[in-house]
């Protein structure tokens, strides 16, 4: 089952994949590991690791005149698919596609680390999450990010946030997160595939102070 919110319904495919969807387009985030669907109007890429860029994935959704997306880390393996509309963004950027404005917002690591002293995912790698509107309705998908000083100015209705810690957020930050810049509605993502579990969404549901919705995988 999909949430719906006004005009706006957004099913959870898994991990940090979603589709968002008006009726009469299709947007999708981070798609991965996901059954053949609607095909998409736009796909959005937060990032290059495996688990959010990839190609096995978007070909399954893919269109001659899907628009692509993505920070300049992605450019070099979307140009092998052959197909789409490829638009680089980098943080800070905005691009208008399919009666949307998609924001690029950072996303980084600031106490996740590989190595010493080396985070998973680096502010200079230029990650990004994303703020998609809608028919009015501001969705923000942090992407893969720990709770960073840039968040507590975001203004959104619905904040799809991850929860699983080791690469993420923590629920316990990821709850500070929303605590802070309070969109309307949480929706708990990043758990599940590769770390954490619903125990993790059931975790931050209990601490966040707004609404937070637990979506079961599509």
């Amino acid at each position: 089952m999909g949430f719906k919110y006004n005009d706006i319904e957004i099913f959870w495919l898994g991990h940090a994949s979603f589709l968002i969807t008006d009726g009469e387009s299709n947007y999708y985030i981070d798609p991965f590991k996901i059954k053949p669907r609607e095909k998409a109007d736009a796909i959005l890429v937060t990032h290059d690791h495996f688990d959010h860029l990839s190609l096995e994935d978007i070909r399954k959704i893919l269109k001659p005149e899907t628009y692509l997306i993505a920070p300049e880390g992605c450019r070099d393996k979307l140009k092998l698919l052959g197909s789409g509309i490829i638009k680089i963004i980098k943080p800070g950027e905005s691009v208008e596609v399919k009666g949307a404005r998609v924001e690029a917002v950072p996303a980084y690591n600031v106490n996740k680390f590989r190595a010493p002293g080396v985070v998973y995912h680096p502010k200079e790698e230029g990650f990004v999450g994303y703020v998609l509107e809608v028919k009015g309705v501001r969705i923000y998908h942090a992407g893969d990010t720990d709770f960073i000083p840039e968040m507590r100015d975001l203004k959104v209705d619905i904040a799809l946030v991850p929860v699983s810690g080791t690469f993420v957020m923590t629920a316990e930050e990821a709850a500070e997160a929303v605590n802070t810049f309070k969109p309307k509605v949480a929706i708990p993502m990043h758990y599940g595939a590769i770390v954490g579990g619903k125990s993790d969404a059931e975790r931050f549901k209990e601490l966040a102070k707004v609404e937070v919705v637990i979506l079961e995988k599509e």
